[in-house]
């Protein structure tokens, strides 16, 4: 493809007051309000003085920005331009929600928290979003480091990357025929302890996934750095299940060396992992339960002592020196769990499925199960890192944390949307998401105070667009 012009015979003006780049937030917007956003917002997050006033419409301007893609606050100002006044009322200036976010404290980051549990729930009653949630929901843990620059940032350390940042603490949430939602967030410093506060959080992610439906049995996963005694009693205590990647200490190795080498079975995954230590994909590797009793010290760990089941993988060893292998080595991998173990044994045909009976899990499932976790939770950073979560845009804790949980807001938000425009998108990337369906230029027209947005013909996803677009508009039941 070529340019079909000389370079004298093309020129450029902005001067088209009937045009906007993302028509897609018409829809978004629509859904969001139908949930109730600005209202919630009005009601929960109060600032106080005139910088707090009319919080719903900064806040619906900020996850409007965020949608259409601003990771800054000066990004915010692509609401403004051509035909969008038209289209949306209240929108805010960057400087007007630039103000609001600097004016928040830790406290009324909490005010947001709630406003993001409370629209996640009635986003799950207006929308598929969390179909399935009545069988099974699994809340994955995990912490990120994003690096900023300069030095001026309120809580920027360095952490455990070796890079200058701050660490985003999240919990997600995802059922069997859904992609993830966030349900809790929480901005720590950058060289913050992992295990800093995740107890706190996870209650507060397991208290936000039954509000928002999620009836079923509740798995809460996550990597070493969360194989707390208090994260793992509080769970077992609020009766959910847990399955945490257990450090390679001395008790944990004691009890790997216990198993009889007649107890390992071998395993096939579907789709290779990498091993970390070596970079190499792993499509086999060896698989055996024992149990074991954590947190036994009553001094360091007062009331959380806990037997569960220890699940172990093994893979070989593949490096040799020059005189060869003199005897196989192993590499292990272990997860504690309380998942109930399987009531009968399982067949030698039995299928692979991404959604376990609940009944009961024999190691293999156990151990797929909790395989799938990064795979969950990675995903949703590699998103928000590729949106709004760019980078922090303020120099101020708090308006950092408020931009956080936004941040979350309108992840869920888009993922709802998602759900609405058919199957192809259901579970598609948000920046496709994004690409497909928001930020399409459209031409305002106006006839007998009707509006039509006039979109490019033979748009690929032109069917989408319409399917997501009438069933956002569709006129209410009647009552």
């Amino acid at each position: 493809m070529k340019a079909s012009h000389t370079r004298g015979a093309v020129s450029v003006r902005f001067d088209d007051p009937g045009l906007v780049s993302h028509a897609g937030l018409v829809a978004v917007m629509r859904l969001a309000e139908d949930a109730g956003l600005s209202d919630l917002a009005g009601e929960l997050v109060r600032l106080g003085g005139s910088v707090g006033a009319n919080a719903g419409a900064k806040i619906s301007s900020i996850v409007a920005g965020m949608a259409a893609g601003a990771d800054s606050i000066s990004d915010l100002d692509v609401l403004r331009h051509g035909g969008m006044a038209g289209l949306f009322t209240g929108i805010r200036a960057p400087s007007t929600v630039g103000t609001f976010l600097r004016w928040f404290s830790m406290g009324h980051v909490a005010q947001l928290e709630k406003l993001s549990a409370r629209l996640l729930a009635r986003l799950a009653e207006l929308t598929p979003l969390l179909a399935g949630a009545d069988r099974l929901g699994v809340l994955d843990l995990d912490s990120k480091i994003s690096q900023v620059y300069g030095r001026g940032k309120d809580g920027a350390a360095f952490g455990y990357t070796g890079v200058l940042g701050l660490n985003t603490l999240a919990a997600t949430l995802t059922t069997a025929a859904g992609r993830p939602v966030i349900v809790a967030t929480r901005l720590r410093g950058g060289n913050a302890d992992t295990r800093r506060a995740v107890s706190s959080l996870a209650r507060r992610a397991l208290g936000t996934a039954r509000a928002a439906g999620a009836t079923g049995p509740l798995l809460v996963r996550g990597d070493s750095g969360f194989y707390v005694g208090e994260l793992i009693t509080m769970l077992a205590r609020e009766g959910a299940w847990f399955s945490i990647t257990a450090p390679q200490h001395s008790a944990i190795r004691e009890a790997i060396d216990a198993i009889t080498e007649h107890a390992w079975q071998q395993h096939t995954y579907r789709d290779p992992v990498l091993d970390p230590h070596t970079g190499q994909l792993i499509h086999t590797a060896q698989i055996a339960e024992t149990s074991h009793t954590a947190f036994t010290n009553p001094t360091v760990n007062p009331g959380q002592k806990t037997t569960a089941r220890l699940l172990v993988r093994r893979t070989r060893i593949t490096t040799r020196d020059e005189q060869g292998e003199l005897f196989p080595a192993w590499r292990y991998h272990a997860v504690f769990t309380n998942l109930p173990p399987a009531t009968t044994k399982p067949a030698t045909t039995r299928p692979a499925t991404t959604e376990p009976d609940t009944a009961g899990f024999d190691t293999a499932t156990a151990w797929r199960l909790h395989d799938q976790r990064s795979g969950a939770i990675e995903h949703v950073f590699a998103e928000l890192a590729a949106g709004p979560l760019a980078h922090f845009p303020s120099g101020l804790f708090a308006a950092n944390a408020a931009w956080l949980s936004l941040a979350a807001l309108t992840h869920n938000l888009l993922r709802a949307t998602a759900t609405l425009a058919g199957p192809a998108h259901a579970r598609t990337r948000l920046t496709t998401l994004r690409r497909r369906l928001i930020t399409i230029a459209a031409r305002v027209t106006r006839t007998a105070r009707h509006i039509t947005l006039r979109l490019p013909q033979d748009w690929p996803w032109a069917h989408d667009f319409t399917h997501l677009f009438t069933t956002i508009h569709a006129p209410p039941h009647p009552a």
